[in-house]
């Protein structure tokens, strides 16, 4: 955790967390029970530490899906050490480019795409020139282990740990580059459909509990050059700025980012501080990929 002091009379307030412990969700509960704290308030939100909310199933199910999406970590060849000319990008998507996106998503028989189905496929298509074939998605399994139920949805809102899926799908870079944005969005919105369910998570749970005590992860990650770059994109429209108030007022702008090496490419969009609909992306991506910008075409 740290404090800077800006020249310009501004605080600068981090801290740091493995991915492996808590995910950007648990990040969130830590950062507001700690503004909170420094101004001696109670805490709102008390982080929620019970595992056996993800249990495993006696019998485990694990749909054949699983396995083609996470990976036992001692199947992996050696990590390569990182290589130069990863480009970090800083862009702003304005909110009525956002809306023209999601317009242009929609397909001709009037199904809308949310607004990360669309920028996603969008992405897509942009970096499909430069042959990235494989796209992945953050979802949260929160609300889809609750599935309706409303002690369990108070629990798991208030969940500390890792309680995430990263589907993906891989397409030819001619089929994504050729065809109209709609197409594109269909194909991030079905690789998403069948990880959206508490049948997944709860598949999942069981798919790292047959591995034990070998850690998995998520297939998308291990894409390299050798069989064709990949990037993720996660989202961080939830971050709770107007919450996190350490008693020097309410912040103007809050981040996610971290440094990022290999091959395999990040994307993060979060609010703008402006707080009028526009998105501020960070992009991890290899030179020559973002050489699309985000222009509107």
């Amino acid at each position: 955790m740290q404090v800077t002091e800006l020249k310009c009379g501004g605080l600068v307030v981090a801290c740091t967390f493995d991915h492996r412990i808590a995910d950007a969700y648990s990040a969130n509960l830590f950062l507001v029970s700690w503004a909170e704290m420094a101004q001696s308030k109670p805490i709102s939100t008390v982080p929620c530490f019970r595992r056996s909310l993800l249990n495993p199933r006696r019998p485990g199910s694990i749909h054949p899906s699983l396995n083609d999406m996470y990976v036992p970590v001692t199947s992996l060849p050696p990590p390569k050490d990182p290589q130069p000319g990863d480009d970090y990008l800083i862009s702003r998507i304005k909110a009525d480019q956002l809306n023209l996106l999601q317009s242009l998503a929609t397909t001709t028989n009037g199904c809308s795409r949310t607004k990360l189905e669309s920028f996603s496929a969008f992405l897509w298509k942009m970096v499909a020139k430069h042959a990235i074939l494989k796209m992945g998605v953050v979802v949260d399994g929160r609300t889809r282990l609750s599935d309706g139920d409303i002690d369990k949805a108070s629990l798991m809102g208030s969940y500390f740990g890792n309680v995430l899926s990263i589907p993906y799908g891989g397409k030819e870079v001619n089929e994504i580059d050729e065809n109209p944005l709609s197409y594109v969005a269909k194909e991030v919105h079905d690789f998403l459909d069948g990880a959206v369910t508490k049948e997944h998570f709860l598949g999942l749970i069981d798919w790292v509990e047959s591995h034990r005590p070998v850690p998995g992860l998520a297939k998308i990650y291990c894409s390299g050059s050798e069989d064709g770059p990949a990037f993720v994109v996660s989202s961080g429209q939830r971050f709770p700025e107007s919450k996190v108030d350490f008693g020097w007022g309410k912040p103007i702008f809050g981040s996610y980012h971290f440094p990022w090496g290999g091959d395999l490419g990040y994307v993060m969009p979060m609010p703008s501080p402006s707080c009028n609909g526009d998105w501020v992306v960070y992009v991890h991506l290899l030179k020559g990929q973002e050489e699309g910008s985000f222009e509107m075409y």
